[in-house]
């Protein structure tokens, strides 16, 4: 528990300097690159974020290459390729936290409270709306759609113990575009 507590403080602190950052600390050096390949990737963190371009996880939460394994999509839903994604870097790297990171104006979540989408979006917006229910307010509905998420992850891995052990923290967060901070759930 104390490496994920190390983990969850780095982030912390991480994005801290993202805040007042021209550009990201986060090691990505021809060296760490080099080492990533000979030796592979070991990211402690997981990150389900949505696809928006202004939520970057390497720069909010100031990592370099190999620290965080990123899976997104549009609203950060927890479809089964998510979820595949989230069994693969848990099981098989052993990255022991698991971040569902919502954010502030999401262009999913808004398009699910205007009345949902058509086309293959509206997987999307379906998922997103049996998340948020009858959820009117963009902040609330952004939260319990995040918390969707970890709760998906937190059932529908329960099973795995190779990907959920006892040592595996499953964390909701919410970036705001805006101000650059992220409100741990």
């Amino acid at each position: 528990m104390a490496h994920q507590t190390e983990t969850l403080a780095k982030l912390k602190k991480g994005n801290e300097l993202f805040l007042s950052a021209k550009s990201n600390p986060g090691d990505v050096s021809p060296a760490v690159r080099k080492d990533t390949t000979v030796n592979g990737q070991h990211p402690a963190t997981i990150v389900v974020c949505c696809s928006d371009s202004r939520v970057v996880p390497e720069a909010i939460f100031s990592a370099g290459i190999g620290e965080i394994f990123v899976i997104r999509v549009a609203g950060n839903v927890m479809l089964d390729t998510q979820m595949a994604s989230v069994q693969y870097a848990a099981g098989h790297l052993h990255s022991k936290t698991i971040i569902v990171l919502g954010h502030t104006h999401c262009g999913a979540v808004g398009a699910t409270l205007a009345g949902g989408a058509h086309g293959f979006v509206k997987i999307l917006t379906d998922e997103i709306k049996a998340a948020i229910g009858d959820e009117k307010d963009e902040y609330q509905a952004v939260v319990k759609n995040t918390l969707a998420g970890v709760n998906a992850i937190k059932t529908k891995l329960a099973d795995d113990h190779e990907a959920l052990t006892p040592e595996t923290d499953v964390l909701g967060a919410v970036y705001d575009i805006e101000t650059g901070k992220v409100e741990w759930l």
